[in-house]
């Protein structure tokens, strides 16, 4: 069996506003963006990687959601609990440094793990939790 990860998803709430985060502060290519206002589905990824994506999408559109359960998301996004993604860069430091000049919301900055990795994290304008992986 030969499957990969394609593609994963985080939603959004304001669409230009993660659309600068992933292109403008992470360097990301804009793969796609469809939709308008704040329905828009808008795919990302690295240079040189069409093969990994995050499709960035609208929360709890679906309609089999309970307006209960739309409200649970949108309070999990709010607290940063909801979405959350692991990326990897051979350089944290610069990557770091990078992504915080363009105003992200700093969680952790470049640290030694008592388990092996250095990592740093970021909010995405969503509340999503961004994990940066140094690669060693």
């Amino acid at each position: 069996m030969d499957i990969t990860i394609h593609t994963t998803s985080l939603p959004h709430e304001d669409p230009d506003a993660s659309l600068a985060f992933y292109r403008d502060a992470l360097g990301f290519e804009v793969r796609t963006d469809v939709g308008q206002g704040r329905m828009r589905w808008i795919t990302v990824g690295p240079a040189g990687r069409p093969d990994t994506s995050i499709l960035l999408a609208p929360p709890a559109v679906d309609p089999g959601i309970t307006e209960a359960e739309r409200q649970t998301i949108r309070e999990m996004m709010a607290k940063g609990t909801y979405g959350w993604i692991l990326l990897a860069t051979p350089d944290l430091d610069g990557t770091f440094e990078k992504v915080r000049a363009h105003g992200a919301e700093v969680v952790q900055e470049p640290t030694e793990q008592p388990y092996g990795i250095r990592d740093c994290a970021f909010r995405d304008p969503a509340g999503n939790l961004i994990r940066i992986q140094e690669l060693r």
